[in-house]
Formats: C-alpha cells, sequence, structure tokens
C-alpha cells in the first residue's frame, strides 16, 4: 500500500511515472481561463490565513460544506476565518472519492509543507503551520505563489466595460515577467432575459459614450471594447451559456426584442434566443479577424435554488448540471461561420460529460489550417475535473481525434493555490497515456510520446494562444 499523495500520486505504471517526473513534472503552466483579481497580483497581496486563500470565494469548497450539513453562518456568514476553517476542515475527510480531498492536500504540502492529513482535529496544527508561512515566507504573496507555480500566462476573466488598468500596470512591470492577459466576457449584454439587463447596456453606453438603442449600436459598442481588449494584448473571449443558441434573425427584429428589455416587458424564448444570435455571430466576427479563441461554456443550469438565490445572489455554490440538447445549435453556430470564412480558434466545454461523444466528432467537422485542433473540445470543466471526469473527456478525444493536440488544463479558480490543478491533470494524462504504452497500445518511445505529454501540458496552448 502506497502512502498517501507520495511521489508517485495517481501514477500507477513505470511509464507513468517516467513521463510525470521527466517529461511534465517541470513545463511551464498556461492557464489561460481562471478568475484570478488582476489588482491582487499588482499589489502582490499578502493573505493572513488559509481561509482568505481557500474559503473567500471557493464554490466548490462551499458545497462540500452544505453537504455535510454545516450551517450557512460557517460558509458564506459572519462567522470568524478560523471557525469557517475548522467546519471545513471537519467536512474534508468525509468527502472520500471527491477531487477537493486531492486538491487541498496537494496545496497543502507543495506551498506549506505539510503532509498530514487535515480532520477537525488536525486543523489547529495547519492554521498554525499556514499563518506562519503566510506572515513570515515572501514566497506566498500573490506574485510569490505564481512564480513559484512556474506560471507562464494567467488569463483573467474581464467585463467589457473594464478599464484594464491592472493589465495595463502589470504589461508595464519588468519585475514581474508573466503574462496577465485579459479574456473578453460579454455575457452582460447578451443576457438580455436576466436581471440587470438594461442596467448594464446603460453601463456599456456611458463606458463607450454611445446611444445603444438598437442592436447594430450594442455590436458597434461591443466592436469598440473588442478592440480595445485587444490592444491590451487580449487573446481570447469567453461566453457563458445557459444552452447554446443560433436563431439568425434580421437586426430589425432583434432591436425590437431589446426594446422590449430595456422597457422591462417579457421575453419570448424566441425574441432571447434571436437578439443573443445576432450578438454572438457578430462577436465571433470579431474574434476571427483578430485571430481570438472563442470559448463557449454551456450545459449549466444557474441558480436552480430560488430561495438560496434570493438569499445569497448567483456564483454560491448552487449550480448543476443541465440536460439540454446543444449539438444541433453548436453546429449551426459554426456552420454559419465556417460559410463566410470566419469561424474563429473555438473551445466547446459542456458541463454534462454525456456530451463529450458528440463534442469530439462534431469537433472533427469544422477544423482548418490557422491551428492544429482548431475547433477543441475543452478540459473537462467544473462538475467533471475529477479523475474520471479528466480521463473519460481525454479518451473520447482520443478515439475521435487528436488528443496530441489538445490545450490541456486550466484552473476556471478564484484561488492562486489552484495551480496544483495543474498537477493533478498532469498526473492522470500521464497515467493514462503511461497505460497505453505498457499495454501494448502505442510504441513504448518516451521521447515520442514525452513530447506529446509536454504539447498537451504547455506547448499547444502557447501556440493556441499565440504567446
Amino acid at each position: 500500500m502506497d502512502g498517501f499523495l507520495n511521489r508517485n500520486f495517481l501514477l500507477d505504471t513505470p511509464a507513468a511515472r517516467r513521463l510525470y517526473h521527466e517529461y511534465a513534472e517541470n513545463m511551464p503552466i498556461v492557464d489561460y481561463h481562471c478568475h484570478i483579481n488582476p489588482q491582487e497580483i499588482w499589489e502582490d497581496r499578502r493573505f493572513e490565513n488559509i481561509t482568505q486563500l481557500w474559503l473567500g470565494g471557493d464554490h466548490y469548497k462551499w458545497r462540500l460544506m452544505r453537504a455535510n450539513g454545516i450551517d450557512e453562518h460557517f460558509i458564506t456568514g459572519d462567522a470568524s476565518d478560523w471557525e469557517k476553517f475548522q467546519k471545513f476542515a471537519e467536512s474534508l475527510p468525509r468527502a472520500i472519492g471527491n477531487p477537493m480531498v486531492h486538491w487541498c492536500h496537494l496545496e497543502l504540502k507543495n506551498y506549506f509543507g505539510y503532509e498530514g492529513f487535515l480532520t477537525g482535529e488536525t486543523a489547529q496544527q495547519v492554521w498554525d503551520l499556514c499563518c506562519d508561512r503566510l506572515a513570515n515566507d515572501p514566497a506566498l504573496s500573490a506574485r510569490g505563489l505564481i512564480r513559484g507555480s512556474n506560471v507562464a500566462m494567467i488569463g483573467t476573466t474581464d467585463d467589457p466595460c473594464s478599464d484594464l488598468i491592472w493589465h495595463e500596470k502589470l504589461a508595464a512591470d519588468e519585475s514581474f515577467p508573466v503574462q496577465v492577459l485579459p479574456s473578453f466576457r460579454p455575457d452582460p449584454a447578451l443576457n438580455i432575459h436576466k436581471a440587470g439587463f438594461a442596467q448594464y447596456i446603460s453601463k456599456l453606453a456611458e463606458t463607450t459614450g454611445r446611444k445603444l438603442e438598437t442592436v447594430t449600436d450594442v455590436c458597434d459598442a461591443l466592436s469598440e471594447r473588442i478592440a480595445f481588449f485587444d490592444a491590451h494584448g487580449c487573446r481570447a473571449a469567453d461566453h457563458g451559456l445557459d444552452y447554446l443558441v443560433c436563431r439568425p434573425v434580421d437586426t430589425g427584429t432583434a432591436t425590437a426584442a431589446l426594446q422590449k428589455a430595456l422597457d422591462g416587458q417579457p421575453l419570448t424564448a424566441e425574441e432571447i434566443e434571436g437578439y443573443q444570435t445576432v450578438l454572438l455571430l457578430h462577436c465571433a466576427r470579431e474574434y476571427a479577424k483578430r485571430g481570438w479563441v472563442m470559448q463557449l461554456h454551456f450545459s449549466c443550469m444557474r441558480n436552480p435554488n430560488s430561495r438560496m438565490m434570493a438569499a445569497l445572489g448567483p456564483d454560491t455554490g448552487f449550480d448543476c448540471i443541465a440536460v439540454t440538447d446543444n449539438c444541433a445549435a453548436a453546429h449551426r453556430l459554426m456552420d454559419t461561420l465556417y460559410q463566410e470564412g470566419m469561424l474563429p480558434k473555438t473551445v466547446l466545454y459542456s458541463l454534462n460529460p454525456a456530451d463529450n461523444a458528440w463534442i469530439d466528432s462534431l469537433t472533427g467537422a469544422f477544423q482548418g489550417t490557422e491551428a492544429a485542433g482548431k475547433v477543441q473540445h475543452g478540459s473537462a470543466w467544473w462538475f467533471n475535473d475529477h479523475k474520471a471526469g479528466m480521463t473519460e473527456q481525454m479518451v473520447s478525444l482520443a478515439n475521435m481525434g487528436i488528443l496530441g493536440n489538445f490545450i490541456g488544463m486550466l484552473t476556471d479558480s478564484r484561488s492562486l493555490l489552484s495551480y496544483a490543478r495543474h498537477e493533478y491533470f498532469r498526473r492522470i494524462l500521464c497515467s493514462l497515456l503511461g497505460s497505453w504504452m505498457e499495454n501494448g497500445e502505442y510504441p513504448a518511445d518516451f521521447a515520442l510520446v514525452g513530447g506529446l505529454v509536454q504539447d498537451i501540458c504547455y506547448n499547444n496552448a502557447k501556440r493556441y494562444f499565440n504567446l
């Protein structure tokens, strides 16, 4: 029996161990999609305790605590940081099989040198160790954590109205060589059916100095902001959609829907989808002109618990997988753009693992010469970024596409400790490829397979995002 989280954690064959330790382990990280606050990086924020790093905005951990019957007072309430950490520590050992157990202990080991197991009984020991290290180790500031994790690029997630001032400052700071690039996230302008839409259009109008009365006005305003982001080094856009849409309508129909929404009138599904399609196609064409990557996230049911939505708001850990038919809309959307020669590099992420096969078969229908793997099946996302989910995604991609062109892992996180998830992914990747070598399903050529590993860990993303 191997010890918990030892040097060969998840590396269950000799080939896997060699692939990881000789090829994957020391590759730089391109974390092309995350929710890190660039201001914290610029200010080189220091953290007082592990709760500030772990529990401040991590809905993964909040869900785990709720599933263990912990009162909200200790999750998002006004309990002390120590009390929140204690309650989390009491919950974690019960989550056997959950990747949170692995992530948390990789983070404690990699950043704090703790090799024990976090429980309610060891919580005080871990708390004291982390507080002491955070107070005294300069490598545990925001910038120190990033540099120490061998990160080459961070892709933040940014509102179109952002002034990107922190990105400007970081780009001009020669003492910090890591690229911190904005990503364009225009969801508030597309979500015509959601609360706050009219207020957001007013904000976009103020930012651009335009009157936004028609859908063409909104498109022009987004084009202006896309150009602004491009001038600040942006390489990618991200769309978080409940489900994919492609219902082409003329600008007059879309404008009528816009005016109804601005007046506070209810909209039909057809009106919502028509308006969203006009904007989505417009943005995609703008991305294609600039060589950007378009990321599409879908099959997420947002805020099904209406009581907790009213109490805490969105993005607090109450979302779930949605079962929706996205294949037809995805093919119509990509076909429309492909006919025009305006399909940008595209990454598809579904929250529903049942979508793996159709995504992998559809991506093969819309590849191009602009990049190897121009249309990508994105890494296992959110509820799927565990050992089984990552393995299933990669096996499906390998079965129907070219795994060697995969752009690999991202953290999708708000925590500066989450770079350990790249290690987790890399170990799973090496385990998978090592098993194929051991089984005689692929030649035992370590230079060849090791090169593929390094491409998936780093080189492919570097090329794909033009870094």
